[in-house]
């Protein structure tokens, strides 16, 4: 069903690919601009479906996939042009990975994913926002480097370990006790 924050959803998923054409560019500015854009449409998508009783099953799906696309390019990008290291990039993508390899699993081998961000979760997406808003605005020139970047950065690290390793705890929990149960897809 489309309806404003679907549809607002789906402008957000239009927006990756001017947002990775600008950062190969190196349009850090505009970039930064449009990934902030990004972000408050995320939020005013989600006030919207919540306020007026708009959620679908399809927004439940697409928005994370959405939010999640955007963070991978911007974060696989600013990774490949060596102003994210590497090893922070490899532990987004893992991280995501695993969570998403898990809900499948769920899915097929137990049931109905009901997916629901923790608060450490949410946390971790708003340092990895932080993070890479700051370094866009350093590679825009709007701000200075310093010891900060590298707090941050660990901070991110932490979280993106942290938050995986919850999901995999809460949710092997859940398929053991629905096997244990029964209530598990034959």
């Amino acid at each position: 069903m489309l309806n404003i924050p679907n549809t607002i959803t789906l402008l957000r998923v239009a927006l990756i690919f001017p947002l990775a054409v600008l950062l190969r560019q190196g349009e850090f500015g505009i970039a930064l601009a449009l990934f902030v854009v990004s972000a408050l449409s995320d939020l005013a998508d989600g006030l919207i479906a919540r306020h007026w009783n708009l959620r679908t099953r399809f927004g439940a799906i697409a928005d994370p996939v959405a939010d999640k696309l955007t963070m991978l390019t911007v974060t696989l990008l600013l990774a490949f042009d060596g102003r994210l290291p590497w090893w922070l990039a490899a532990a987004v993508v893992m991280r995501d990975v695993v969570i998403v390899s898990g809900a499948l699993a769920y899915h097929y081998l137990i049931g109905m994913v009901e997916m629901a961000p923790s608060t450490m979760s949410k946390l971790n997406t708003a340092l990895e926002f932080l993070l890479l808003a700051s370094v866009l605005a350093l590679g825009a020139g709007l701000v200075d480097r310093g010891a900060w970047l590298t707090a941050l950065t660990l901070a991110t690290f932490v979280t993106i370990l942290w938050s995986g390793t919850h999901y995999v705890l809460v949710w092997g929990r859940r398929a053991s006790r629905a096997r244990r149960s029964g209530t598990a897809q034959s």
